[in-house]
């Protein structure tokens, strides 16, 4: 029998977030040396890496980052999922998404395929993906990245549960005079998951589908011809308040539109990105 104990599982368990089974056999397979098992996982886990890619992988974390930009501040929000929340709180899989994070940031861009392609320490970050699932032996994504470029860019990050890394991440864009604001505009953002930033950014085909329901709801209802149109851009004003940022009820107070919150300050929101794991 291998000679390792209950310690050394657990040990292992944690560096490589493999689950129990794999472990107990890796260490049998390498008569209890940890430094071979870690390898035999590893290993294995390449082999295995097809098999998963059919696998649902919607758990996971947020990250972001803030730096100078020549137009102010820059800031990257990326979204690494994987298959459970075990592996969402394991520091290898939390290093794997902080060396993500730093590509992203080099890369200059948000088109996934691009990060994946750049360097992650001389390697590219879609190898670098695979060999930590390989070892992990779960499907890991970089699922999506958001960048934005305004005068000042806040972050905030969002722990839906308290023992896991945030899952809701908000980057806002302002003018300096939307600074002081900010960050409760971004938990506003987390709170409210807003489509779109004003009501120029709707699709005109979202619009008009959206005042052609509301027409047809109203007939429906009964309500008189003439009457309709509206009817329909009240119910189309509904449809803003509730998907457009800025005509949205502030979460801190209620009777104040985000509009009206942002024009006490003379401030101004130019752009927004908000992810939540898997949503």
């Amino acid at each position: 029998m291998a000679n390792y104990t209950a310690a050394d599982i657990k040990a292992l368990r944690e560096s490589t977030g493999a689950g129990m089974l794999d472990v107990k056999k890796a260490l049998d397979e390498a008569d209890g040396d940890a430094e071979k098992a870690t390898e035999i996982i590893r290993v294995k886990g390449l082999k295995g890496i097809t098999k998963r890619e059919g696998r649902s992988a919607s758990d996971g974390l947020v990250a972001a980052h803030v730096a100078d930009d020549p137009q102010g501040q820059s800031g990257v929000l990326i979204e690494l999922n994987c298959e459970t929340d075990f592996v969402t709180k394991n520091a290898r899989f939390i290093a794997l998404a902080e060396a993500v994070l730093t590509a992203a940031v080099a890369s200059g861009t948000d088109d996934v395929a691009v990060v994946l392609a750049s360097d992650a320490g001389g390697r590219t970050v879609a190898a670098t993906i695979d060999e930590t699932a390989a070892v992990i032996g779960e499907k890991l994504v970089l699922r999506r990245v958001a960048r934005v470029v305004a005068p000042r860019v806040t972050v905030y990050l969002h722990k839906v549960n308290k023992d896991l890394p945030p899952q809701v991440g908000v980057l806002v864009g302002t003018d300096e005079a939307g600074a002081p604001v900010a960050k409760d505009v971004a938990m506003h953002i987390a709170a409210y998951s807003p489509l779109y930033l004003t009501r120029d950014d709707v699709p005109a085909d979202t619009v008009a589908a959206e005042r052609r329901i509301a027409e047809e709801t109203s007939r429906n209802e009964g309500k008189p011809e003439a009457a309709l149109p509206k009817i329909a851009e009240a119910r189309l004003g509904g449809f803003f308040k509730e998907n457009v940022l800025v005509d949205q009820a502030f979460a801190k107070d209620q009777k104040k539109s985000v509009a009206q919150v942002l024009a006490e300050v003379g401030g101004t929101v130019t752009a927004f990105a908000r992810f939540r794991v898997g949503a």
